[in-house]
Formats: C-alpha cells, structure tokens, sequence
C-alpha cells in the first residue's frame, strides 16, 4: 500500500511542478504584452497552458529554463493556439502537435 502512495504523491509532484513552470512562462508572457495578451479568451488561455504543460513533459528543464517565452510576439502564441486546437479538432495527433510547438518555443531562446 505504502508503494501505491508513494507513486501517487510522485505523479502529484510532478504535475504540480509542470503547472508551476507553465503558470511562470506565462506570466513573463503577460508581461511582456499587456495589451495584446487582454485580446486572447479564457479558452485560447487554457488551450495554451494544456500544449504548454505538454511541451514541458518533452523539454529538458534546463532547456526549458533556457527558452526566452518574453520573446514570444503575439503572432507566434496565435501560431501555437491553432496548433493545439488542430488537436481538439482531431485534425493533428498530440504528439506532432507538442513537437510543432517545443520547435517553436526553442527557437526563441
């Protein structure tokens, strides 16, 4: 039994700090684009916090610590919205879409 709790408290842990890393790069997001960032819904939001947190899964932490996410332009996270709901709509597997966007996020470094 003590196993089993122990695996549940690892897989908390590492979603906890999965949302702590997503909820930190947009918040230097939001930062750097005030205004623009007030142009997105609560939908294109939550959209990009779930492609965000699956990029995370992929991207060494040094790597991710690394990504200048303030570098990102309103376009790009207009790019990166679409591209997540290409999954929603089936239209792109998860997998190619979280590769899509890990590109692009690197690339901002």
């Amino acid at each position: 039994m003590p196993e089993a709790h122990d695996e549940e408290v690892g897989r908390r842990l590492f979603q906890i700090h999965k949302e702590k890393a997503v909820e930190v790069a947009l918040e230097k997001i939001r930062r750097k684009m005030p205004s623009e960032w007030k142009s997105f819904t609560s939908t294109d939001i939550d959209v990009l916090k779930h492609i965000l947190g699956e990029a995370w899964v992929c991207i060494k932490r040094s790597e991710w610590e690394g990504i200048s996410f303030a570098k990102l332009t309103q376009k790009d996270l207009q790019v990166i919205i679409e591209i997540a709901n290409q999954v929603s709509s089936k239209e792109k597997p998860e997998k190619i879409a979280v590769d899509e966007v890990c590109a692009a996020i690197i690339t901002k470094e």
